[in-house]
């Protein structure tokens, strides 16, 4: 195993034991992230310069045993969308006038307070608005296990990044699926957590922040630094005595439900199901009660969905003057074109159908204690593509599995569960209670200690 293939439960070790310092683990990481960058374009503000000077800083941390964190020492990224003061926020789009952020925002607040080194944000798709990574800002981010393939997004970069080992963690959003799409495609680990589990800047209904990582455990280590509340977000959650790295869990009488039809949308492949069923054995054949349900989504809950945010993107971009809205995505701004004929009662209305979608969600758990699903209905599509359907009529197709959780507020992971025969991975989805987190992971790390987790992660293309 590379030195760079490293867990941070390991590098903290080696940093402890001194038999590698940040600063040698970082030089190392540097020669990777150069042989694959130009390739998968996953970075945006790449600064190795000062990524050097803060590795070299945890390094004399650690030999004075003045560590500030958990993180301190370990190189993480965040997607373009977390303002990192001094640094623009191009929202992925041409259309933005570039300014420097003014702060910190929370996510990377709390990871320099732990003493993570902060080398690069990682790529989005304009706005955030779809779930791939194509932008008109960035160059085309691509898949590593394929790089004809999308890796998905909108958190593109930071999916294709921790794909392709740039270091351990890395930080995305999610609204709708942007952590758990993309990690399904990337065969990583992404956690969407509880509403206001991970303090977000600017915060706004269903947005979370969430780690992608190699491993479960990786992410645990995240939360313990991500998860401290934080005042800009009127939806933080209280301070918590969460113990994140207790992941050991008995699953016996534990009710699972197995939901393999997503209610709408793009039909399952049959190889995702088939990945998707065999994990649900596994949950059984550790004790589990593995029960079918249906699914919480409805056609007109998605309708309703893009009504709503056709509107409130109409609202977001309707003041910009022709020439800027003209650098927008033409696919992103083809759709958003369809909100300025959306009246306000119409706008509320699709509103509602998330309230629709809350209880639909807490409906389902009434009956069981977590639920496993698809994270992704299809295995992989051409990276040039703006979205799974590449119809801007026909935008959210690919979310039914994943937007209903944020708008329950409710935890989820997609974890890998095997491969496709043309060798993409395939995600498992593990919902959770409202406020469960630890369950989730839990579940997560069961499910990772059963299959081993991904043995072989791609490697740099010979040039």
């Amino acid at each position: 195993m590379s030195e760079t293939d490293l867990t941070i439960r390991e590098l903290r070790q080696r940093f402890a034991d001194r038999s590698l310092s940040p600063l040698e683990y970082w030089l190392a990481l540097e020669q990777h992230i150069e042989a694959w960058e130009p390739i998968i374009c996953a970075l945006y503000a790449y600064d190795p310069d000062a990524a050097r000077k803060q590795a070299q800083a945890s390094t004399d941390r650690w030999v004075r045993g003045a560590t500030f964190g958990v993180l301190d020492g370990i190189p993480a990224t965040l997607k373009e969308l977390i303002a990192t003061k001094g640094q623009p926020v191009p929202l992925g789009t041409r259309a933005t006038e570039l300014a420097p952020a003014t702060e910190d925002a929370p996510a990377a607040a709390r990871l320099r307070e732990d003493g993570a080194v902060l080398f690069a944000k990682t790529t989005c798709p304009d706005y955030g608005m779809l779930s791939s990574g194509l932008s008109s800002f960035h160059h085309l981010s691509r898949n590593p296990w394929d790089t004809s393939q999308n890796p998905g997004g909108s958190s593109a970069g930071a999916s294709a990044a921790a794909a392709a080992g740039y270091g351990p963690l890395h930080i995305g959003t999610d609204i709708g699926g942007s952590v758990r799409l993309p990690a399904g495609w990337t065969g990583t680990f992404g956690f969407k957590p509880s509403h206001g589990r991970i303090p977000v800047d600017p915060f706004y209904v269903g947005r979370c922040a969430g780690p992608m990582t190699r491993t479960v455990e990786d992410a645990a280590y995240a939360m313990a630094t991500l998860s401290r509340p934080d005042w800009r977000d009127g939806t933080s959650l209280p301070p918590n005595d969460i113990d994140w790295m207790d992941l050991e869990t008995d699953l016996r009488g534990l009710k699972i439900g197995l939901m393999l039809d997503a209610g709408c949308g793009l039909a399952v492949d049959d190889q995702v199901r088939a990945a998707v069923e065999a994990a649900g054995q596994r949950f059984e054949d550790a004790g589990a009660i593995v029960i079918p349900v249906p699914h919480v989504m409805t056609r007109a809950m998605l309708d309703g969905l893009d009504t709503f945010w056709r509107s409130r993107f109409w609202g977001d971009i309707e003041h910009l003057s022709a020439e800027r809205r003209s650098k927008i995505l033409p696919y992103i701004y083809a759709w958003a074109k369809g909100g300025a004929s959306i009246s306000g009662a119409d706008a509320v209305r699709g509103f509602n159908q998330t309230i629709e979608m809350r209880k639909s969600c807490g409906r389902l758990f009434t009956r069981v204690d977590a639920v496993l699903s698809p994270t992704n209905p299809i295995v992989s599509y051409p990276a040039e593509w703006a979205s799974p359907t590449n119809d801007p009529a026909r935008p959210f197709e690919h979310i039914c599995f994943t937007v209903p959780w944020n708008m329950s507020e409710q935890p989820a992971a997609s974890i890998n569960c095997g491969f496709s025969r043309s060798g993409m991975p395939i995600g498992l989805q593990i919902v959770g209670p409202r406020f469960d987190d630890m369950l989730v992971l839990r579940l997560s790390k069961a499910f990772e200690t059963w299959t081993g987790g991904v043995r072989s992660w791609p490697t740099p293309p010979v040039r």
